[in-house]
């Protein structure tokens, strides 16, 4: 296989970490009770344990400042003098450590043949073994894993699942972690303590205990990525109204080019445009209980708009099968003008666009009547747990995990993040880290320590800085409208097992209205199901932790 064709299929399994909310798999389903294995999850009438006290961790001075709201910094260049995170190395060099998790990447060599696992190994002074699972057999595995009785020091359960009885098992199999992450105790941890707490919110807490360290991912969603010059030049304005917004798409849409792309996963948006029509993020908490964004004036409103551009022709004619991958490359090559993608799509997208036009976000347009809001993630890739064990043991394995999350501008993350210079990258003439075609294989998308622990994103893009520009002063306008999706961090059993077939109700009742398949009067029907097949008791569960949890 040629080096293009390597670098190529290695961006492409790779931006699939970039959709958190488009490309996340679906839940999957399974019969439980609280009584098996590990019993009640619920934080109801639990005392909860306080959240890690946080700090941000010393890295590189930022080009563009982050906020507290959750704006990211901002590096426009990469860092030209790296300082050092750690003073010593977690373990002692005898120390062996069985991880798992999953994997976007191809099968790694083992680390003896691996220059870029090696070199991590021995920065941690502890043998690693990772057993990487790809993502397409991840959800079997991990049921294997539940069931079994031999499980690793490490486990990452990541990529966006919920796993039947996931809870269920990480409370009778796993470390409770309080002790040495909450409140103050996390400061022996400072990159640890350096992960924001919506992060930690995200994971959630189970009865009331921390048991996991989360994998931080930026707060903003579901992004829609567009094309500036060409909506530009059909009369787009940040903050135009939502009737212009649709006559200029459609001016937009001409010969064998389409304003608005979607896919088979996308679901035309939806989730998007229903913030901006003033929607809940799917769960909020409204006069004290939860709501459900199916069932409010606002969504109705939002079908109605997304039928009506569509039939307009403003949608890419295959939305409906076309995959989020092959959306992907009709966005870069121009053939669709904007896409609905998870942000962390953005590097990927700069450097398949290859500055062919200006990549930007859009912020939310105007709808009469209603205030404009805008997804929150749950903050999260994942979380990671520990297997129970000694607590010399447990606090061998957080260093690890600490060093891990060291921030960006700092040697360690360098060493995770691009391996070896000169064998695994090359600097530009900007001193940006590019990737040897060793790099792209011996890297931390097949090796995936990342993914185990990471630092809080940061904005950055080697070599396209006025990306990094756009999608930062883009942050200071949605970042302060976001809302979370309260049912992150939550337990109810009854979503767990029936969450994905409550999905596949309102993804399959969506996509049938908009693509004109069913009237908008048609989704009273479909979310009357919703409810009667398990959706009410969801919101009574997720009423009643919220409570607890707050």
């Amino acid at each position: 296989m040629s080096s293009s064709a390597m670098s190529r299929r290695t961006l492409l399994r790779s931006i699939a970490v970039g959709g958190a909310a488009i490309a996340a798999p679906s839940l999957l389903t399974a019969c439980s009770s609280d009584s098996a294995g590990g019993g009640s999850v619920s934080n109801a009438g639990k005392k909860a344990a306080a959240w890690p006290a946080y700090t941000p961790a010393k890295g590189a001075t930022p080009d563009l400042a982050p906020t507290a709201e959750g704006v990211q910094a901002g590096y426009t260049k990469y860092p030209a003098d790296l300082v050092k995170a750690i003073a010593e190395r977690p373990g002692t060099g005898k120390e062996k450590i069985k991880v798992l998790s999953i994997t976007y990447g191809t099968p790694p060599k083992p680390a003896a043949q691996n220059k870029y696992w090696a070199a991590v190994n021995k920065a941690l002074g502890v043998d690693v073994e990772f057993t990487v699972v790809p993502d397409a057999d991840f959800r079997s595995k991990m049921a294997t894993l539940f069931a079994g009785d031999d499980i690793p020091d490490v486990i990452n359960i990541g990529g966006g699942y919920v796993l039947p009885r996931e809870a269920q098992f990480v409370k009778s199999r796993c470390a409770d972690l309080t002790e040495y992450l909450s409140g103050d105790a996390i400061k022996d941890y400072p990159n640890l303590a350096g992960i924001p707490q919506y992060a930690w919110e995200g994971m959630g807490r189970i009865s009331g205990r921390i048991y996991g360290v989360p994998v931080e991912r930026p707060k903003p969603q579901d992004t829609l990525f567009f094309n500036s010059g060409a909506f530009t030049k059909a009369g787009y304005k940040a903050g135009m109204s939502a009737d212009d917004f649709a006559a200029m798409s459609k001016d937009a849409t001409a010969g064998k080019k389409w304003a608005l792309g979607a896919s088979a996963t996308a679901f035309f948006g939806y989730k998007t445009h229903a913030n901006w029509f003033g929607a809940p993020n799917e769960f909020a908490m409204q006069d004290g209980k939860a709501v459900h964004w199916g069932g409010t004036d606002e969504f109705r409103a939002t079908l109605e708009y997304l039928a009506k551009v569509r039939k307009q022709g403003s949608y890419y004619p295959e939305a409906t099968s076309v995959s989020q991958v092959d959306l992907k490359t009709q966005f870069w090559n121009g053939s669709v003008l904007s896409m609905t993608d998870g942000f962390l799509a953005y590097p990927a997208a700069a450097q398949g666009i290859k500055e062919a036009f200006d990549l930007d976000a859009l912020v939310p347009y105007a709808v009469d009547g209603a205030t404009a809001k805008y997804q929150q993630s749950r903050g999260i890739f994942g979380y990671t747990v520990l297997k129970k064990a000694s607590k010399a043991r447990i606090e061998l394995i957080l260093r690890v995990l600490d060093y891990l999350a060291a921030p960006f501008g700092t040697e360690e993350y360098e060493l995770t993040h691009f391996g070896l210079e000169g064998t695994h990258f090359e600097r530009d003439k900007d001193n940006n880290p590019i990737p040897t075609e060793l790099g792209l294989l011996e890297s931390k998308t097949n090796v995936p320590f990342t993914y185990l622990s990471d630092a809080p994103q940061v904005l950055y893009v080697p070599g396209f800085p006025t990306v990094v520009e756009r999608l930062h002063a883009w942050q200071q306008e949605v970042v302060p409208l976001m809302q979370p999706n309260i049912r992150f961090g939550l337990q109810s059993d009854t979503y767990n097992r029936q969450g994905a077939a409550l999905q596949q109700l309102i993804d399959d009742g969506v996509t049938a209205i908009v693509s004109g398949r069913k009237k908008v009067s048609d989704w009273d029907a479909v979310y009357a199901k919703w409810q009667a097949q398990g959706g009410k008791k969801v919101v009574e569960e997720f009423t009643a932790e919220y409570a607890a949890a707050h």
